[in-house]
């Protein structure tokens, strides 16, 4: 009876922060205190002590971090460099927007790719890039980057593995996502960005015009309807990219950002100490010119992860998640159980939240991984994969931003384009993670 009522929470949970306006963290702290201490009789002083205190520094440290990052001009120096790069050239702003994309979601911004549609696509539309290519560009970059040591993705499956007692790899989960997402935009790019290698000569510069080198001014474009007033500041005019100095505090910055990507990959240096204490000097540098930053952290992501791990230890403490994987063993084959529950985290992913999928199928699989009949760190490599990689759904942040900003006559048609290409990746994503990922690593 316990474990059905703990399924049946998980399942309401989910449903319920998918069809209202209410964060899914908020429900799983009321889920767990609710089944944990009235249904299951465990202490309420033990469900509290399950809170991840670790978990938050991170999420709320690195957003904060990344906060005054755009706030300081930062984010500006880094977009104007990686733009003028490409000099232009169509091809190149395609694979530039991909690589920007995910620098900036590997530095801790969870809105990497809602910054820069605004700018991709005006920039499609004036250079006559493919709209679904260019928008699929900056979304698959910023997922192909989400699982970054120090993003809120690779904090929170991180610290996942490390609860389920495996030995976690940051560098593996980080590179083989960002090496799946760039075979699919190669793939859509042979599709339809072959012709942007034939490019006019005279068309190779216009980004980087005289005003860009004579200091002239610019003027901001507004997007209505991005959400991210911010985002459309980052680049002031699509044919003039403006020169952002540095100064003392974008210095620093950029050298906290740094410091902080190299400890904890390098050194294993704590993530959320870490952003914490950088992010204080940055702030004690300028504390009059960032007033109220700390609105700018991502609370209501802090929220959903920590609640949601809260709720998955008291799965584990009242024997639910024991009782799931010795279900699952009975499936047949342990290769057919986990293709079938990646296909459930993409579908269910492609319409709700990649974060609440991932943090209710990684704790039901970990019993199934405990029978050793899969490669344990490959599955949840695949199925943080096949969990976000779906977010080019135009149901999810990433790619209903991609429609709301693209330069296009029809939006509906390119709304239904995007739907349709979603419904690609939800069909081939689990079979290729399947195939390449898990199936090598479990014989």
């Amino acid at each position: 009876m316990v474990y059905a009522i703990s399924i049946l929470a998980l399942v309401l949970i989910f449903t319920i922060a998918t069809k209202v306006p209410i964060n899914m963290g908020i429900l799983a702290f009321a889920g767990a205190f609710l089944v944990g201490g009235w249904v299951s009789g465990i202490p309420i002083d033990d469900i509290v002590d399950a809170f991840p205190g670790d978990i938050f520094l991170i999420v709320a440290g690195i957003t904060l971090l990344f906060a005054i990052a755009k706030a300081n001009g930062t984010i500006n120096i880094i977009v104007e460099s990686a733009l003028r790069l490409v000099h232009g050239r169509r091809w190149a702003l395609v694979w530039m927007m991909f690589l920007l994309s995910g620098a900036l979601m590997a530095l801790g911004s969870p809105m990497a790719a809602g910054m820069l549609a605004p700018i991709a696509m005006r920039l499609a539309g004036k250079k006559k890039i493919n709209p679904l290519l260019m928008g699929m560009a900056i979304n698959h970059g910023a997922l192909g980057c989400a699982f970054s040591p120090i993003t809120i993705y690779g904090a929170f499956v991180n610290g996942l593995i490390k609860s389920a007692g495996y030995e976690a790899n940051p560098l593996l989960l980080f590179i083989v996502p960002f090496a799946l997402n760039t075979l699919f935009l190669a793939v859509l790019f042979t599709i339809y960005g072959r012709d942007l290698l034939h490019e006019l000569p005279e068309d190779r510069d216009e980004i980087t015009g005289a005003g860009a080198s004579s200091g002239a001014p610019t003027r901001p474009h507004p997007s209505p309807g991005s959400g991210t007033a911010s985002a459309t500041a980052v680049l002031p005019d699509v044919d003039v990219i403006g020169r952002t100095p540095l100064n003392r505090e974008r210095v620093a910055t950029l050298i906290g950002i740094l410091l902080l990507a190299v400890g904890s990959v390098a050194f294993n240096v704590d993530v959320g100490v870490s952003s914490i204490c950088i992010s204080t000097v940055l702030l004690l540098m300028a504390p009059k010119k960032m007033p109220r930053i700390e609105d700018k952290v991502a609370w209501p992501a802090v929220v959903l992860v920590c609640g949601m791990l809260t709720y998955m230890t008291v799965l584990k403490q009242n024997g639910t998640l024991d009782f799931l994987g010795d279900a699952a063993t009975h499936l047949g084959s342990p290769l057919a159980a986990a293709l079938i529950l990646l296909y459930a985290a993409a579908i269910i992913s492609a319409v709700g939240s990649s974060i609440g999928t991932l943090g209710i199928a990684l704790p039901l699989a970990a019993p199934m991984l405990a029978a050793g009949e899969l490669g344990a760190l490959g599955f949840i490599i695949a199925l943080a994969f096949a969990s976000t990689v779906v977010d080019v759904s135009p149901f999810a942040t990433n790619g209903s931003i991609v429609v709301a900003e693209a330069d296009v006559e029809d939006r509906q048609r390119f709304q239904r384009s995007v739907l349709a290409y979603c419904g690609l990746v939800v069909l081939l994503a689990p079979l290729v993670a399947w195939a390449l990922i898990v199936v090598p690593t479990s014989l």
